[in-house]
This record gives C-alpha cells, sequence and structure tokens, in this order.
C-alpha cells in the first residue's frame, strides 16, 4: 500500500519571514528557541528573524556544525530546558533544521538520540510529544522545512536518519530573499542537492504518482536555474525557482531515495567535514548508470523522462550532463579531489547497506556494486 502524504503550511514568497510571528502564534509557539548557525548569525540573517518574532522572548542556539551531531543536540536542548522554551524555529540550511528536529526530540522524549533512529527501529518512539517546529531554510538543496526526516551524526559517529510525520515542521517560510547572500560555492552544492532529490525519488519503483509529478517539474526548475543562481546569486528568478525545487525534491522524497544518498550519508559519517550536496553532486553519475542496468522498462522510461526535462537528447547523456555541469559550477571532479581515499571504501559499503535509503533503490546494490560506484566516483 502506498502512503501519500503531505502535511506542511508553506508561506513561499519574497518577503515571506515577515510571517514569522504570526506563524509562530498560529501554531501556539510563544517563547521559541531560534536554532542556527553563526554563519547565518554572521550574514544578518539571524537578525532579520529576530526582528520579525517582535516582541516575543527569544532564546538562540547559533552553534550547529555542517553537519548536525547528537551534541549540538544536547547543548541546544539545555538551552531550551533553561529557558522554558516551548517550541523551535530553525532559520538556516538543512544542518540547522535537522538540528532542529533532533532537538525537537530529545527535548521531549528519554534515552539517547540513537534511541529513535529509523534503522534502530526508532520511528515508532517518536509521538507527538515534540516540541513544534517552524523552518526558515536559508538555502536550497536539503528540503528539510517540508520533510518528515533528519540526519544526525549520533554519539557513535553514525551519520543516521530519524523519520517520522510527528517532525514535519508545522509551517515553513520559504524567502528567496535570505538565499541572496548565498556564496557561489555553497549554492552549487545545495542545488546539485536538490537536484539529486528529484531525480533519487523519481527513480525509486515505489507508486507515488504525485511525488513523482513534483520531483520531474522540481528537476526542470533546479537544473534550468542552479547555473544562473550560482552565477550571479542577486538572480531573483533564478533563486525563487531553486527555493521552489528544493522544497519539492523533499515533498517528492517521501516516496524514498536511493544509492546516492545512502553513499552520501555513509561517507558523511566517516568523515564529517565533506559537505552532502557535494557528495550527492560526485555520485550521481555513478548511481545512475547503475541503476540504468536495472531489468526494467519504466526505470529506462523514467530516465528518459529526466533526461527530457534536463533538455537532453537521451538518457545516456545524465552522467556526463552532471559531470559538465559539475565542472561549470566549480565543483569537485571526484572523490579523490576532497581527499577520499580507498581505504575508507569498507567503512562506506558497510554504512551504505545499512542506511535507510539502500533497500529504496530500483535496483537493490551489492558490495561489490557500491565498490564499483565509488571507484567510479573517485
Amino acid at each position: 500500500m502506498a502512503l501519500i502524504q503531505y502535511l506542511t503550511q508553506v508561506q513561499f514568497e519574497y518577503g515571506a519571514v515577515r510571517l514569522l510571528s504570526s506563524e509562530c502564534a498560529r501554531v501556539g509557539i510563544n517563547r521559541p528557541l531560534i536554532v542556527t548557525d553563526a554563519g547565518v548569525r554572521a550574514a544578518g540573517v539571524l537578525q532579520k528573524a529576530l526582528d520579525a518574532l517582535g516582541d516575543l522572548e527569544v532564546a538562540v542556539f547559533d552553534q550547529t556544525p555542517s553537519n548536525p551531531t547528537e551534541a549540538a543536540v544536547r547543548a541546544a536542548v539545555e538551552i531550551y530546558r533553561a529557558q522554558r522554551c516551548d517550541g523551535l524555529v530553525a532559520v538556516g540550511g538543512g544542518s540547522a533544521i535537522d538540528c532542529a528536529k533532533g532537538v525537537a526530540i530529545a527535548a521531549t522524549h528519554e534515552g539517547p538520540l540513537k534511541t529513535y533512529a529509523t534503522i534502530e527501529g526508532g520511528s515508532p518512539r517518536i509521538t507527538e510529544r515534540v516540541a513544534p517546529l517552524i523552518a526558515v531554510p536559508t538555502t536550497s538543496g536539503t528540503g528539510s522545512e517540508v520533510a518528515r526526516g533528519a540526519i544526525i551524526i549520533v554519539d557513535d559517529h553514525r551519520k543516521l536518519g530519524f523519520h517520522s510525520w510527528f517532525l514535519m515542521p508545522k509551517a515553513a517560510i520559504c524567502d528567496p530573499e535570505l538565499t541572496l547572500g548565498l556564496p557561489p560555492r555553497l549554492t552549487a552544492a545545495t542545488g546539485m542537492d536538490a537536484i539529486a532529490h528529484c531525480m533519487e525519488t523519481f527513480m525509486s519503483a515505489a507508486f507515488n504518482p504525485p511525488a513523482d509529478g513534483i520531483a520531474l517539474d522540481g528537476l526542470e526548475r533546479a537544473w534550468g536555474h542552479i547555473e544562473r543562481a550560482t552565477t550571479d546569486g542577486s538572480d531573483r528568478e533564478a533563486r525563487l525557482n531553486l527555493m521552489s525545487a528544493s522544497m519539492q525534491g523533499a515533498m517528492a522524497f517521501q516516496k524514498g531515495l536511493g544509492c546516492v544518498h545512502s553513499l552520501s550519508h555513509s561517507l558523511g559519517g566517516v568523515d564529517p567535514r565533506l559537505h552532502h550536496g557535494t557528495l550527492n553532486a560526485l555520485f550521481l553519475p555513478a548511481v545512475i548508470a547503475f541503476n540504468a542496468g536495472a531489468e526494467s522498462v519504466r526505470q529506462e522510461q523514467r530516465l528518459q523522462r529526466m533526461a527530457r526535462a534536463m533538455h537532453l537528447d537521451t538518457a545516456g547523456d545524465l552522467g556526463p550532463a552532471i559531470r559538465d555541469m559539475n565542472a561549470r559550477l566549480g565543483l569537485p571532479a571526484g572523490l579523490a579531489e576532497v581527499g577520499v581515499t580507498p581505504d575508507l571504501f569498507d567503512r562506506v559499503i558497510d554504512g551504505a547497506m545499512a542506511d535507510h535509503c539502500h533497500k529504496t533503490n530500483p535496483r537493490l546494490a551489492t558490495r561489490e556494486d557500491y565498490l564499483q560506484m565509488l571507484g567510479a566516483s573517485m
């Protein structure tokens, strides 16, 4: 049976951050903890959120790392409890939003965070007690503002997924203006993350026609605007379309992702310095080639439909086009360029085989398949 569910209320327009106070009132948050990072504060975006919150009594945690950790969640929970907060406002990219989701669990549920991880059977343990969350994305990549999941590095160094419909933000405030100052490299990496979400969820064999339509439209928007947004960060049309594609990718990936994400989750846990979106960009060509070998006419048709959305001639052009786009965006050419060495492969494959995205790939990968994908991505 297919479960098709869309829940988050989205405010999407330039200047939408002004609605933050009224959204808090609608949700019932009176003493929010803002979860953000030092870069968002330094860029002046945090102040825009604080200004929009007006007279509300606000606490701030601004130490979210680039890959959120259980330690950061604990530190934020201490502030949440000390300041008697009653809800969360995440202001930042996927890291801040995912960290806030971790706080939403840990502030209201007992035990180590890993207890609630999907691969530990923890999803049913996440209840309606989670703290309410409003998400204000400042990048166009993860789409975590409309997603039911979070990715967090737990204390034993595994990068794990946490999934529950209770983790869905009560509101998403998507204001493309907040992304205008995003640096080119980060625009490129997060934009490729959105593209990976749209492509992987569209390739997934699960039945969810609304997700397929959302993903395909998101792919066309992202592919058509990522280079413009990277080259000219003030291009308002490009920023709006890239933010929409990011949101759409996450709306769609309730259907499931695949080997791109099982590999990037695992490698990101092995080396937390690596950017998730960059890894997705590097793994996409090899995974598409692997999926092309699936014995399914439907999969072949899906690859052809993605090629048409990207204005390519054939499905065989997908991998080369992504590599060319990565080069034009200034992203690394391969894993070796970001310091990955073959001695890490066994650990990465161990994590990929255990990842929650492994089984939703349209073609089930073996250890040898993962080894070949890693080699092809070097």
